[in-house]
Formats: C-alpha cells, structure tokens, sequence
C-alpha cells in the first residue's frame, strides 16, 4: 500500500498550490479519502474529505471556499485545490485513506510566505 502526496511547495500569500496523492496498493474507490494538515508545534487536523462516489464532500471552516478536494477514481488519485493561501496555512498535509483500516502518505510541504 502506498500514498504519494506531491505539490507542495512554497507561495506567496493569496496563491494556490494543487496537491495531488497517487494511491497505489488498495482499493482506491472504495475509500473515503481526506487531507489533513499539521503544522509546528500543532495536532494534525483535517481539512477535507470526500467519500467514495465523489460528489460528497466536507470541509474544515478555516478552508471552506478557499480549498477544493477532488478524486479520480480511474487514475486512483486524490486532489487538493488550494487558493488564497494565508501564511496559517503552512503544514505538512497528509493524505489518509479510510475504511476498515486507514492508511497514511508521508505528506509534503506547504509554507506560505512572503
């Protein structure tokens, strides 16, 4: 089982950064897929998720309008639009793959900054 998150990076206040999470290993469709985040000296959080058909999504307030989670279920990858970004934004986010059990990727680097 394998979660790849990639996209990360550093931008500048009011940019976007697209994360994406290749899955590899499971049954990708059939699990709800979400992002979390954490930053220095925080507890992880979530900041989105979105369950198997892709429709149905929820998002943490601190986000709501600002990011967009998105699957594709034919190419077993996950999706985080971010726009706006504001300096609190910086963490390392996670992808977690839940059903039964829950699986991790080892997360990427967003630093907003000026």
């Amino acid at each position: 089982v394998q979660l790849v998150e990639s996209g990360g990076g550093v931008v500048q206040p009011g940019g976007s950064l697209r994360l994406s999470c290749a899955a590899s290993g499971f049954a990708f469709s059939s699990y709800t897929m979400s992002w979390y985040r954490q930053a220095p000296g925080k507890e992880r959080e979530l900041v989105a998720f979105i369950f198997r058909t892709a429709g149905n999504t929820k998002y943490a307030d601190f986000v709501q309008g600002r990011f967009i989670i998105s699957r594709d279920n034919a190419k077993n990858t996950l999706y985080l639009q971010m726009n706006s970004l504001k300096p609190e934004d910086t963490a390392v986010y996670y992808c977690k793959a839940t059903n039964i059990i829950a699986y991790w990727g080892q997360g990427t680097q967003v630093t907003v900054s000026s």
